[in-house]
């Protein structure tokens, strides 16, 4: 909340704005900063399980099995580095399979922005049996003739090689290791399972621990309202969001930014009207608006919380789906802000009315209520 403000120079810029609106003119500003604090589980309590199933062939490929599902989230892409980073393989080594319930079986919804959680938690469980098939096989290997057995907690995993940690230059290929394993009988597949820990909820009294975390963030949101059409621009959007330890910032950013822009259709365009026979007016793009890429904000900072590793989640990161999506009520907030300006000098309302979503319609309503 404080990062953002200092990062956003929200101080400064909106006693700009309200210097600038004071002066009159058709063509207002308004600025406005909105946290988001979003708790992390399914509710329903049995929901906060996922299995996988890893299989390695003898040339030293991974095929990974998990419950989720792909819906350009990036789910896979996560996936497959958890699986690179217990096996120590390169991500060139990993297949990642379509998501089906005769691999996989009871699988619960991609879902509650739990998707790379609970699938990680149980990709990584399947992993580390297979490591920890593979270690002895390894220290196997790495003993050189005549000298004592390497112990196989001091063999590591990484980049496509297993090495003894007191001798990082004596190194064998994970695929020779996988190949002698083969060789020597040793399980080269394996179910994972996780299930969400320390978790119920009571519907009935609601009282209990629903969600394992909360995401947080906070963004300052600057438009443009014309108090002559009632249109639109969202001018300037600084973000600062808690994702934990990111498995992938590049996606997660991207996350960020779409569930922002969703969030501002949801506020803003995206309105449902029923005709007087009960039919659905705005069933389709022709009729139903939501944003396009002239709606992305001219200026756009996206940063990601530094330092924010979560306890108990797949290697410290956190879910960024949904909780973004909430941030878009920055953008109706300043519009709010731009709307007080234009009641009269001296008399700058405390609360001003707005519809939701604020269409151009539903603006021009409020300006005109507040001028009176």
């Amino acid at each position: 909340w404080e990062g953002v403000q200092e990062s956003g120079e929200f101080i400064s810029r909106r006693e700009a704005i309200r210097s600038a609106n004071a002066r009159g003119g058709g063509i207002r500003r308004g600025i406005a900063v909105t946290p988001v604090k979003f708790g992390i589980s399914f509710t329903t309590t049995f929901l906060n399980q996922a299995g996988a199933l890893v299989l390695i062939y003898s040339d030293g490929s991974v095929q990974v099995n998990h419950g989720g599902t792909e819906m350009g989230q990036g789910l896979q892409v996560k996936m497959a580095q958890v699986a690179a980073e217990v096996l120590g393989v390169r991500l060139t080594s990993i297949r990642m399979m379509p998501t089906r319930t005769d691999k996989v079986p009871n699988t619960s919804a991609t879902a509650a922005s739990s998707g790379s959680d609970l699938n990680g938690g149980a990709v990584r469980d399947a992993c580390l049996t297979l490591r920890g098939r593979l270690a002895p096989v390894a220290a196997q290997l790495l003993t050189a003739p005549g000298a004592p057995a390497v112990h196989v907690d001091d063999v590591d995993f990484g980049d496509g090689q297993v090495w003894v940690r007191s001798r990082p230059d004596h190194r064998v290929t994970f695929a020779s290791v996988v190949r002698a394993a083969y060789l020597a009988r040793v399980g080269l597949s394996s179910t994972g399972y996780y299930r969400t820990p320390g978790i119920w909820f009571d519907k009935a009294s609601g009282r209990g621990k629903p969600f394992h975390y909360y995401a947080c963030g906070a963004a300052i949101a600057e438009v443009e309202v014309d108090g002559f059409t009632g249109q639109l621009r969202v001018l300037r959007v600084d973000i600062l969001h808690d994702v934990g330890s990111s498995l992938n910032p590049l996606i997660d950013a991207g996350q960020v930014e779409g569930g922002f822009i969703q969030g501002m259709g949801w506020v803003t365009m995206e309105e449902v009207v029923w005709g007087s026979d009960g039919r659905m007016l705005t069933h389709a793009p022709s009729t139903y608006k939501i944003p396009a890429s002239t709606d992305v904000p001219a200026d756009w900072r996206v940063s990601l919380l530094p330092r924010a590793a979560q306890p108990g989640v797949i290697y410290g990161s956190k879910a960024v789906g949904e909780p973004p999506f909430m941030l878009g009520l920055s953008v109706r907030e300043a519009i709010r802000d731009a709307v007080a300006s234009f009641a009269p000098r001296g008399s700058y309302p405390e609360r001003v009315a707005l519809a939701l979503p604020a269409t151009g319609e539903a603006i021009l309503d409020a300006i005109d209520a507040v001028r009176g």
